[in-house]
């Protein structure tokens, strides 16, 4: 609740024109970071362009990466590049609920891997019906509709 009350009061200031000193290109990200936060409860905003939550860390480009652009991914994380300019890196076992994902999304699966056995990271439709899954070590493009959950591993 605390990230929907963040995401209202930051969108509140953006139309009363507390930001008009801003420039254009801050306030499209702050409403894509407000975005996020609305969507993803319980984040904390740490900087103009980053998200942290326990486990992910969500990173806003100020614009459009190249598919080919490698996607940073730490080892034991799961890393995606949605819309085209935002990096969302998985870093804890839980089920994640997600919003607004659209379209193909590149991906680097740098989990673990134990006794040659990768960790699976698995996606799911509003219907529960599993739409991808991906075995580490892997990359490649996903399509991402219609995901309303991931669980990393």
């Amino acid at each position: 609740m605390a990230g929907v009350l963040v995401a209202a009061t930051a969108l509140l200031a953006l139309t009363t024109g507390a930001a008009s000193a801003a420039p254009a290109g801050d306030a499209a990200l702050q409403q894509r970071v407000d975005k996020v936060l609305a969507s993803i409860p319980g984040g904390t905003q740490v900087s103009a362009n980053e998200v942290r939550y326990d486990g992910l860390t969500v990173r806003f480009a100020s614009k459009s990466v190249s598919a080919l652009a490698a996607i940073p991914c730490g080892y034991g994380h799961l890393c995606f590049r949605v819309n085209g300019n935002t990096d969302f890196d998985f870093y804890t076992c839980k089920t994640w609920s997600l919003s607004n994902w659209l379209g193909s999304a590149p991906y680097n699966n740098n989990q673990t891997v134990t006794n040659g056995v990768g960790t699976t990271a698995k996606a799911w439709d509003n219907n529960s019906v599993q739409r991808w899954s991906s075995t580490s070590k892997e990359s490649g493009t996903a399509n991402v509709n219609p995901w309303y959950w991931l669980k990393p591993c």
